[in-house]
């Protein structure tokens, strides 16, 4: 069952606003209503791993969100305005202000729309009924989820950092991705829902990331499993881009199909990356 609690109505038009570099990313009014993405995930997957934007800045723009930190040392966990690294070896630390991002969504999590869950048997199922809700409430919006349950099993994966000269994306998983897998685990899935058209700026459809309820475990999911749970969704009509005051960021040629490695980085295991 999904039900709409938001009142009054959203602006139908996406605002693009570009931010360049670490000065400007500031806000002495923070919009709760956008979506702020640090760089592209398509200049993460060509392996720009550094950046300009620290997870102070960052968090001046959400208190909910994903992405990963510099050298791509592990996973982005953002929740009630704390911010998380989940480690390579799976362990979870709070990322100082200083952190460095190249890449993150972040917004400010607003409960507008329930999706209840039953007897969820894994993340194709799950992404199924989250699907549901966008197409009842505007596919061409952006949707963050958050969920807190105890999931009958997930499987997370980490990695830790690389070094310069940077790989791409999916040679660094490729030597430093970890996995772990948990059983009835209680904790938080957060996520973010990208419409078609972000094709060359992000991902269309879900990223999921998860942290334990004792904010020792996390990392990006692979496969998970539920009973009984409600899911959340903040709808949210407006973007916000912050892009790198760096010379190596805007070397990068940006049109450069990524797809395939970024599919592969998004739901592949270990050894399945190994394999191509």
């Amino acid at each position: 069952m999904i039900l709409n609690k938001k009142c009054g109505y959203f602006m139908g038009a996406l605002t693009g606003l570009l931010a360049m570099g670490a000065t400007a990313v500031s806000a002495d009014e923070p919009d709760r209503e956008s979506i702020a993405q640090v760089a592209l995930l398509q200049s993460l997957a060509q392996g720009y791993f550094g950046g300009t934007v620290t997870a102070r800045e960052l968090l001046a723009r959400g208190d909910t969100g994903i992405g990963t930190f510099e050298g791509l040392n592990g996973e982005m966990i953002a929740l009630d305005g704390k911010m998380y690294q989940a480690l390579g070896d799976g362990t979870v630390v709070v990322a100082t202000d200083d952190t460095i991002i190249p890449y993150a969504t972040l917004t400010f999590f607003d409960k507008d729309i329930e999706v209840k869950l039953e007897k969820v048997a894994d993340k194709a199922e799950f992404e199924k009924l989250l699907n549901e809700a966008v197409l009842a409430n505007g596919t061409n919006s952006f949707y963050m989820v958050k969920l807190e349950t105890t999931f009958a099993s997930i499987l997370f994966r980490s990695e830790y950092g690389s070094k310069e000269p940077y790989p791409t994306l999916v040679e660094a998983l490729k030597g430093k991705q970890t996995e772990f897998t948990e059983k009835n685990i209680k904790g938080t899935l957060v996520g973010l829902f990208c419409p078609s058209y972000m094709g060359e700026l992000n991902t269309p459809g879900w990223h999921f990331h998860f942290i334990s309820e004792d904010r020792k475990k996390g990392g990006h999911i692979l496969e998970l499993s539920l009973k009984n749970a409600t899911a959340y969704l903040d709808k949210t009509d407006k973007f916000t881009m912050l892009l790198h005051d760096d010379p190596n960021f805007h070397k990068m040629n940006l049109s450069k199909d990524m797809s395939k490695d970024i599919k592969s980085a998004e739901q592949d295991t270990k050894g399945k990356m190994q394999e191509k």
